[in-house]
């Protein structure tokens, strides 16, 4: 062979060896490429440079191996905005080191193929919208050492598997609905040194084997249903920086060593449980902590008064306990924390602190909210506090201060100061006037005098101002009324005079003023009128006269009015009866005549009061006044009429009692039925209530609210199931919540309204005042916890709502509020109407239930004064409430209606409105309009489209649910006028069911 052919042979080989190594990299390249675009296929939004142009291993968020042939090590698409579910492929990146999908939108179940890749060190999917149990196969991830789960919506228990991570250092997964017990085998977990599992429904007690985290820096369980005692060794965990339990049923004591054992604590957070016992002595020796809080416990005695070495402490928080003795020394602790120059915020309210507060306050120069109302304190107000430069909040009420209050307190920069209910005497300070940041401004009930400020007129943000319950005297200033902020203004029971002035018609957005109990004169001024916002009206007990002006027409939104005691004369308005919200109208006392009107609030006896007015006559029978007289040719006229009347009706009356005698006659004396002597509602005692919940047992408790407990109990022998709402008397607002719902539910009826079976008013066997409603029990729960389940479920038992059964709820719940609008003879606003307040009985129909924020209608005829408040706070639940009620408006029918527009949208989406997705203009109203009516499957539950089925009926199913979200945005609108009325929502309703249901009978028929 010459050197020609020689060399021509070569450069073929070389050629075809080439080629070969080529083809060989093109393999390779082609199965990691192929399974990132199986990831894109399935993901929304943002991957737009994941193609072709360039080379995967530059495309974002990907990292390949520089020894390995381009294998992928790193996968990283955090905080990209990104929605869709994870595909299978995922399992294929063998090389795979870091997997962080964290703070996006994915949704679905975690794909157990993430437990193929046995290299992977680095899990990330916190913060998404991840659903189902966690994969078993992840423990054969060997050498994860971070895995972040939290802010997901996954459920089931926490594999006990996760303890044989022998590498594991960081372990997240907080916030989610994760239930079950903490595993015993996290004890294994020798490298670990932050562990967050706080935010589930976890229960049973604490593992002592955590005591083994020898390495351990953050221990979070917070917010869970733990109970027993946290076990000792955990705090013998000297390495530990965050401890918090915050929200737990964990009962004991702390540690009188804990300073000693956890030298390196920075964070305590222990609030809301049930310790008892003396604040730890040790503390001072935690030289590291920024945060103590142990509020809402049950802790005794004395706080240690040398705290002096918590030099870096910020927060020092233990209100809501049973600390101090009540006598002089309890607050010297106080000084000692003067050397925490960073200490923004101390929180000592509700205790039994005696004596003198500190002059030594004055000195927290960093202090930007302190609480200490609600405790026995006494003496004087130091003149320093007002040294405090940085003090926005300022809570002394509920003590026992006396002398005058500080001049000095209008040098701070507040924007509460709560003073109230104390024994201050002296002036008003005109230098509270220089506060112009004050938006909260309390000191009732108290001993001031003298005269109100002027300079008060140049408050600029000033919201409440509540000055009743004192000695004021003079006039009330017209300054006062330049306020343009105020909502609230109280000046009540005082001995102010004069007349009210005319510039109260500035204050156009004043939602209470009460003036009450004082010695006002004059006419009640007609720019009263301008006042368009007022819900509460008050100006009883006074010397006003003259006649109720006219003006006051353009009250639309008032609740309640009362004018009694003064000296007004005229007739009685006749707008008041067009008063759609009036609740009450008190005009007694007065020298009011003419004839009462009958419509509107009119028709209520129980909600008007005209008493002590001779010259009144006419009005409802129930208000026991005389007739109008006639004029006398009237009178002429109609008393043939009368006599005929009379005369017809005294044979009635005489036939009537002839009837009864011989019925009486003839009905047996005994009888030997069970149920004769019976009253329509079951009568139990709170010794019944007692024994049928098994003393109120932890383990009969089916859910907790914030005004009762309900339990699960058996009465008549065991024979009836029924569910037991406890009241918390001790939680304020509790007994108005009580005579709500035994007022709303008494006298209503309906197949999707929960049924009460009875009420208990008694007492227990301490004495104490105990309140209970019995109701029927609903053993399939509530909506809440099948749209987010916190419960296991067996493989085989799936626990999910199908269409049909979503349908049938809002239906259902439809109904009910129609019902409850338009139908029953008193009309109702629910005003809290959310999943967990809908129940579902064996055969999963929806029952509306919780009515202790229900608000009856005017003019229906059982509006009693149990059911008023003249609270102007929003009620309802946060993510539930109509928009107009955060702005002060007054609860409507249609306020029910968005809300039931929000659950529609919860109920086909899955999303909660408060998911942390909707944030900063998005919510979930705006989520689902901009799907609507093309992206449907991109929003919907994927729960509802899960399993496979033909291309048609998937499509007609998104079509009827395209329809119901389209019910559910109109109702949700911002604006009431925009909101359908729950009538015409309860007839589309079903007429989407028919339709949908055609579709599946012709679908059966074609099978």
């Amino acid at each position: 062979m010459n050197s020609k052919a020689s060399s021509s042979w070569l450069t073929s080989f070389l050629l075809l060896m080439l080629l070969c190594k080529c083809s060989s990299l093109s393999v390779n390249k082609t199965t990691d490429e192929l399974s990132l675009l199986a990831l894109k296929d399935q993901i929304q939004g943002g991957l737009s440079s994941w193609n072709q142009s360039v080379h995967f291993c530059q495309w974002q968020g990907i990292k390949c191996s520089k020894l390995h042939h381009d294998k992928i090590i790193s996968l990283n698409l955090s905080s990209q905005g990104l929605l869709g579910s994870i595909s299978p492929h995922i399992g294929n990146f063998s090389f795979l080191r870091v997997l962080d999908l964290g703070d996006n939108k994915f949704h679905g179940p975690i794909p157990p193929e993430i437990g193929q890749l046995f290299r992977l060190q680095h899990l990330n999917l916190r913060n998404n919208s991840f659903t189902g149990k966690i994969p078993m196969n992840l423990t054969q991830c060997r050498d994860l050492n971070l895995i972040y789960l939290g802010e997901n919506s996954l459920i089931g228990s926490i594999p006990a598997e996760f303890g044989s991570f022998q590498k594991l250092t960081s372990l997240y997964l907080g916030t989610n609905h994760l239930s079950g017990q903490i595993p015993a085998s996290f004890g294994n977990l020798s490298y670990l040194d932050y562990l967050d599992i706080g935010s589930n429904t976890l229960e049973g007690n604490i593992p002592e084997t955590l005591g083994r985290l020898s390495k351990l820096t953050t221990f979070i369980v917070e917010y869970n249903a733990l109970s027993g005692q946290v076990p000792s060794l955990i705090y013998n965990i000297s390495s530990i920086t965050e401890f918090s339990i915050i929200k737990n049923n964990l009962s004991g004591s702390l540690p009188p060593n804990l300073g000693n054992t956890l030298p390196n604590l920075a964070i305590f957070w222990a609030s809301g449980n049930r310790f008892s016992g003396p604040f730890p002595r040790s503390l001072n020796n935690a030289t590291m902590l920024v945060l103590f809080d142990v509020l809402d416990n049950f802790l005794t005695g004395k706080v240690l008064s040398e705290l002096g070495a918590l030099k870096n402490l910020e927060q020092f928080s233990i209100s809501n306990n049973q600390l101090g003795t009540g006598e002089s020394g309890d607050l010297s602790f106080i000084t000692s924390l003067t050397n925490a120059t960073n200490l923004n915020s101390m929180s000592i309210s509700y205790n039994n602190f005696g004596g003198a507060l500190p002059v030594s306050v004055s000195n927290l120069s960093s202090l930007v909210e302190l609480y200490a109302g609600h405790n026995p304190i006494v003496g004087t107000i130091p003149q320093a506090i007002g040294d405090l430069p940085n003090l926005i909040v300022l809570g002394l009420e509920t003590a026992k201060f006396e002398g005058s209050i500080p001049s000095s307190i209008g040098k701070m920069k507040l924007q509460r100061l709560i003073l109230s209910e104390n024994k201050l005497t002296g002036p008003i300070p005109a230098s509270l006037a220089n506060i112009t940041s004050l938006y909260e401004l309390e000191l009732n009930d108290n001993r001031l005098e003298g005269s109100i400020p002027l300079e008060f007129g140049g408050h600029k943000f000033l919201n409440l101002l509540d000055i009743s319950d004192n000695n004021l005297n003079g006039t009330i200033p017209r300054q006062i009324f330049d306020i343009f902020s105020l909502r609230n203004l109280s000046l009540s029971s005082n001995f102010l005079t004069g007349s009210l002035p005319i510039e109260v018609g500035n204050l156009k957005n004043l939602q209470l003023l009460n003036v009450s109990g004082n010695k006002l004169s004059g006419k009640i001024p007609s720019t009263l009128g301008s006042c368009i916002s007022i819900e509460v009206l008050s100006l009883e007990n006074n010397l006003f006269e003259g006649s109720i002006p006219q003006s006051l027409t353009s009250l639309k939104v008032v609740r309640e009015i009362d004018a009694s005691s003064n000296n007004l004369s005229g007739e009685i308005p006749k707008y008041f009866g067009d008063f759609q919200y009036l609740e009450r109208l008190n005009l007694s006392f007065n020298d009011l005549e003419g004839e009462v009107p009958k419509n509107g609030i009119f028709q209520n006896a129980n909600a008007v009061s005209v008493e002590g007015n001779i010259k009144l006559c006419g009005g409802s029978k129930e208000l026991n006044l005389l007739a109008c007289r006639l004029d006398h040719s009237t009178k002429k006229r109609s008393l043939g009429s009368i006599l005929a009347i009379s005369l017809a009706v005294s044979f009635c009356v005489l036939g009537l009692i002839i009837f009864l005698i011989i019925y009486m006659k003839k009905k047996p004396q005994n009888t030997s039925s069970p149920n004769s002597s019976r009253s329509p509602y079951l009568k139990v005692s709170y010794g019944e209530l007692l024994q049928a919940t098994g003393g109120f047992s932890p383990d009969s408790l089916i859910g907790e609210g914030s005004f009762g407990r309900v339990y699960k109990g058996m009465l008549d022998e065991g024979r009836l199931i029924v569910a037991v709402k406890v009241f918390k008397l001790q939680q304020r607002g509790s007994l108005k919540t009580f005579n709500a719902e035994c007022e709303s539910l008494r006298s209503i009826r309906h197949r999707n309204l929960v049924k009460i079976i009875t009420s208990c008013s008694s007492t227990d066997f301490q004495g104490n005042d105990f309140k209970a409603l019995v109701f029927e029990f609903m053993p399939n729960g509530n909506v809440e916890t099948w749209l987010h389940p916190v419960g296991d479920r067996e493989e085989n038992q799936p626990r999910n709502l199908n269409l049909l059964q979503r349908l049938n709820i809002v239906i259902d719940v439809a109904s009910a509020l129609n019902y409850l609008h338009h139908q029953c003879h008193i009309s109702i606003i629910h005003r809290d109407l959310k999943p967990s307040n809908v129940l579902l009985d064996d055969d999963m129909v929806a029952h509306v239930s919780d009515f202790g924020l229900a608000k009856l209608l005017p003019g229906s005829a059982e509006n009693l004064n149990g059911n008023q408040s003249t609270s102007l706070g929003v009620k309802g639940s946060i993510g539930y409430v109509p928009p107009e009620y955060g702005m002060g408006g007054a609860a409507t029918t249609q306020g029910d209606v968005y809300s039931y527009g929000i659950l529609v949208l919860e109920l086909f989406t899955g999303r909660r409105p408060t998911d942390e997705m909707f944030a900063e203009g998005w919510d979930i109203h705006n989520f689902v309009r901009t799907a609507l009516p093309d992206q449907v499957h991109e929003i919907v539950d994927p729960l509802l489209i899960s399993q496979e089925r033909e291309e048609e009926e998937e499509q007609a199913m998104l079509t009827c649910i395209a329809s119901i979200l389209r019910i559910g945005i109109v109702c949700s609108a911002q604006t009431p006028g925009e909101r359908k009325d729950m009538e015409e929502v309860d007839n589309e309703l079903h007429s989407i069911k028919e339709q949908y249901k055609a579709f599946l009978d012709a679908l059966k028929q074609e099978v």
